[in-house]
């Protein structure tokens, strides 16, 4: 297997760093060592904020919809063991801060709308890229995009299924901040430092205050969101968007 997630501290901040060359693609084993990660941070008093990052040229380009069993899945019903992941995702308690250094794409951008903050390069780009497939947004999205951005943006980036670009990004909230490519990393690390200072109950409990109810919005999200996928997985149209972006062309949709 080609996922792997390494966990390196660098004081209380723990740095959660993924691969899975060459683009990152979220998988259900990806999402489980992620969210094994998360949660060994959760259970170390030493360790206060976490970095989510990756490694490589995108932050992660999406589900692999195009290799048979891409999600890499035990059942059938691979989505179901997915967001059953996804599900643990939202249910860490520390504060998460993501390095975003290119495109976070479908479920790359639901990873990192899950952090608490994002930096981003230059570089990175920004796609709820769901319906240009033929599919149905997912990963909680359409729980946690409009939460973020406000359901009138929200419904921009789910309808037109464009690439944004961070200075795009920056004046919706979706990005906290920016800096160049070669100090993303140091730049993320400093901002979880800057949270990893304070007093750690005091950060558990203004978070749970903040967040309070996300893991039980997700969780109903992705329920709505899985049937939905269910039935547009089976239609000519999910079919054609999966075909025009292997091919890299513009998808001929016909409703059915």
């Amino acid at each position: 297997m080609s996922e792997q997630v390494d966990v390196q501290t660098h004081g209380a901040v723990a740095c959660v760093v993924f691969r899975n060359p060459p683009s990152n693609f979220a998988t259900i084993a990806l999402m489980r060592g992620i969210a094994d990660a998360l949660a060994r941070v959760d259970a170390d008093p030493a360790l206060r904020a976490v970095v989510l990052a990756s490694e490589g040229k995108p932050f992660c380009a999406g589900a692999d919809l195009v290799s048979p069993n891409g999600f890499g899945a035990r059942s059938d019903d691979p989505l179901r063991e997915f967001y059953d992941q996804v599900q643990r995702v939202f249910e860490t308690r520390k504060p998460v801060v993501a390095a975003v250094q290119g495109a976070a794409i479908g479920a790359g951008l639901g990873l990192a709308v899950a952090a608490d903050f994002r930096v981003a390069a230059p570089e990175a780009r920004f796609s709820a890229n769901f319906t240009r497939l033929g599919f149905h947004p997912g990963f909680g999205l359409t729980f946690t995009l409009p939460r973020l951005l406000g359901p009138q943006r929200a419904a921009q980036m789910f309808l037109t299924a464009e690439r944004y670009r961070t200075d795009e990004v920056l004046p919706w909230g979706l990005v906290d901040r920016v800096v160049p490519a070669a100090e993303l990393r140091a730049a993320a690390l400093a901002l979880a430092g800057e949270i990893a200072q304070n007093a750690p109950l005091a950060l558990l409990s203004t978070r749970e205050t903040l967040r309070g109810g996300v893991a039980a919005g997700v969780r109903d999200a992705l329920a709505r969101e899985h049937a939905q996928q269910l039935t547009l997985k089976d239609t000519a149209d999910f079919a054609e968007g999966v075909r025009a972006m292997s091919e890299r062309r513009a998808p001929r949709f016909e409703g059915r």
